[in-house]
């Protein structure tokens, strides 16, 4: 059976690893949950034992939903006296997508009526309304014109654990201060010896997380100790007594075996106060090291000697923190450099995970991070950062620095010569983002492009990119020449080599192929023109940003003011938020990824751009673009050379482009524009076919920007209008 988990946006990978730990078949990463297969037993396991789900969702009917009577009609077609016994309340949540139902209170409502209809029809009762602790608790999600009703396995909020009564002004998730913890390796930590210290924890909510996951507590176990979490009557109560049993077992024994090795700080005596009395609540009475104290006052292993023997080793332990960054508690970067000032000095060789408010706070703690998340508490974007060991020892630095080989020396040559003669044309047009060298000198293959923030502080990041080397090139030699590249780009920009993104080809069955990317999560702001616009150096073979097409995106901006403008294979977007910035009337962006669309959403809500002016589309954009009717005066389209997908046809753009550009020049205004634009170095335009329709010209070489004139084949593009008459 199918089920879903779902999750903080951010959280999906670790709960899909959490749940294949915890016996499930299969479980894949979505979009704020992870799509399991399983049985019962390991969807009710989950309820108990996941520290990271925020509700488990057990599907009972799914059907085709185009308005509010479909929406009756699949949910009363579904057997209910089966699900709900008599005297038994009910609640709905309900979350809606899309234009046909657009209130989910009203599709909430609509489900209730239909359960209650059929309940009364079949048993002669009708089910009352608990919203708070309902025996059934139903999830309704609407998406696309498709429903999925499911019965809600966890009855409620997974994050709430069941001990926590009191809570400072902004308080943090349990499930995301799971999170924070199992980044941070804290299990390890804890079985080599380790301590947890939080030198900023309010109510005091991961040390409490910590230690009862160092003690092996069940997460659900206190929340549903009493009774199970759901009356549902297919919800198999025998298994959930065995499941409960053994978490009582382990409880015990992890209790007994728990040490104390727990350590608050707080300058707020009231919040102190408040994180003793959820510990008790918890069973940790005792357990944990909560006093009053400032990060500024903290000293080396102070925290962890204060009353026990000074000269005891200490085993190198997790510091965690959630330090202030909303708007309510004023973030404060002087605090964020205090913080790290303090844990530099106190615990230098420990490991440390730190849930800042913003890569900008992140990088204010002057810590090192060795990787970078993107977290969301609550509505809240945050930035995880993971930083081992927190002060990392200086290195002996002799006189000079080691030479360079004779091959990295030629490689940083040609990049400062290259860096050289952008320079003007960099500084006169404010280009942040651009190809710094592509494969100059053959033998060192590879693509490097520069990323600077667009920041208070501005940072520099590179994303290399290695080529294929040619088969008879031995692998130690490829690796020796990339080195060398990298060493050469070390010394040229001067950038830590956490700020250094490398796409590396893995020779496999099929020849040379790129290897696994990142799972960083971690995403930069850069700006072009007058753009803000959000890259992704490490999760993905591209960052999310075309360099090469800067100044078709200039153009449109250019040329956007007023009018509807539609993107076709809309990537993550850029230029969608060009034509915005641009002042355009209408956008509408095509795209069959829901990826890339979510990306274009995060990049219109950078530039505080939304609204129902601004359209996303998720379909395959050759077949949207025949069913479509509207017209539009802009319409850039970008395809791949090739795509295949289980949701729409294969799409070739050699085979395909007449079909495709007759079907957007009809869907031109009468003075619209089109401009066309693929990367295929073979591609052929049909002249005499697209000249039945529209008047063309190739504009490339106006579209090729200074840092890409090496390679005038990188696209080539086009500019269409509607033939007069046609």
């Amino acid at each position: 059976m199918k089920f879903f988990a779902s999750c903080g946006k951010g959280l999906e990978y670790l709960l899909a690893d959490e749940l294949m730990a915890l016996g499930c078949t299969r479980a894949t990463a979505a979009i704020a949950g992870v799509n399991v297969e399983g049985t019962l037993q390991d969807a009710q396991r989950a309820v108990l034992w996941s520290r990271l789900a925020s509700r488990v969702l057990w599907p009972i009917t799914e059907f085709d939903c185009p308005d509010e009577h479909a929406l009756y009609a699949g949910v009363a077609a579904v057997a209910w006296p089966e699900h709900l016994a008599q005297g038994h309340t009910l609640a709905v949540d309900a979350h809606v997508s899309g234009e046909a139902i657009t209130h989910a209170r009203y599709a909430a409502q609509r489900v209730k009526d239909a359960v209650v209809d059929v309940m009364r029809a079949q048993t002669g009762t009708r089910p009352d309304v608990d919203v708070e602790h309902p025996d059934l608790r139903l999830s309704f999600v609407l998406r696309k014109g498709r429903a999925v009703l499911s019965i809600d396995l966890s009855g409620g909020p997974m994050h709430r654990r069941g001990w926590r009564t009191k809570q400072g002004e902004a308080p943090l998730k349990e499930n995301l201060a799971a999170a924070v913890l199992m980044r941070g390796q804290w299990a390890k930590r804890y079985a080599e010896g380790g301590a947890l210290l939080d030198p900023m924890c309010g109510s005091g909510t991961l040390l409490i997380e910590g230690a009862l996951m160092a003690a092996d507590v069940a997460p659900g176990l206190q929340r549903h100790e009493s009774q199970p979490p759901t009356h549902w009557r297919g919800f198999d109560e025998g298994t959930w007594r065995v499941l409960v049993d053994e978490a009582r077992r382990r409880e015990a024994a992890g209790m007994n075996a728990l040490r104390p090795a727990f350590f608050g700080r707080d300058t707020d005596p009231h919040a102190i106060r408040a994180a003793q009395d959820n510990a008790v609540l918890a069973g940790l009475a005792g357990l944990i090291d909560f006093r009053t104290g400032d990060v500024r006052s903290l000293e080396a292993n102070a925290v962890l000697r204060e009353g026990d023997d000074a000269s005891a080793p200490v085993a190198p332990g997790l510091v965690v923190c959630n330090p202030p960054y909303d708007a309510r508690l004023s973030a404060d970067p002087a605090l964020y450099r205090a913080l790290g000032d303090a844990l530099k000095r106190a615990v230098p060789d420990w490991r440390a995970s730190l849930l800042c408010g913003d890569a900008e706070l992140a990088f204010a703690t002057g810590l090192r991070a060795q990787k970078k998340y993107q977290l969301f508490n609550g509505a809240i974007e945050c930035t995880l950062i993971v930083c081992e060991p927190v002060a990392p020892p200086q290195r002996e630095r002799a006189d000079a620095p080691p030479a360079l080989s004779e091959g990295a020396q030629m490689v940083a040559n040609r990049l400062r010569k290259n860096l050289h003669k952008l320079k003007r044309w960099r500084e006169r047009e404010d280009v942040t983002c651009y190809r710094a060298y592509d494969a100059d000198i053959p033998e060192y293959a590879a693509a490097i492009d520069v990323y600077i923030t667009d920041e208070a502080t501005p940072r520099t990041w590179l994303h290399v990119q290695e080529y294929a080397a040619p088969a008879e090139i031995p692998e130690n030699v490829q690796r020796r020449r990339l080195n060398e590249l990298l060493a050469a780009v070390r010394e040229v920009f001067a950038v830590p080599r956490e700020q250094v993104a490398l796409k590396t080809r893995a020779r496999g069955k099929g020849g040379s192929k790129y290897g696994q990317m990142d799972s960083r999560g971690e995403f930069l702001t850069v700006r072009e023109g007058d753009a803000r616009l959000r890259v992704n150096l490490f999760d993905y073979l591209d960052t999310g940003l075309f360099l090469d097409h800067r100044p078709m995106r200039l153009r449109i901006a250019a040329e956007a003011e007023d009018t509807r403008f539609l993107n076709l294979f809309g990537y993550t977007g850029a230029a969608t938020v060009h034509a915005a910035v641009g002042r355009a009337r209408l956008t509408t962006t095509v795209d069959l990824s829901a990826t890339y669309l979510d990306w274009c959403a995060d990049n219109l809500r950078e530039n505080d751009i939304g609204g129902t002016r601004h359209r996303l589309v998720q379909a395959d954009a050759l077949t949207w673009l025949e069913s479509d009717g509207l017209e539009y005066d802009l319409i850039f389209c970008d395809p791949p050379t090739f795509s295949n997908s289980k949701r729409a046809d294969d799409f070739d753009v050699q085979a395909q482009h007449v079909r495709l550009l007759s079907a957007a020049v009809a869907r031109l205004a009468p003075d619209g524009v089109l401009y066309f634009s693929n990367n295929y170095r073979r591609f052929r335009l049909d002249e005499a076919a697209v000249a039945a329709f529209a008047d063309c010209v190739e504009i490339t070489a106006k579209t090729l920007p200074p840092d890409f004139e090496r390679d005038a084949r990188i696209h080539r593009c086009w500019r269409l209008q509607r033939r007069r008459g046609g």
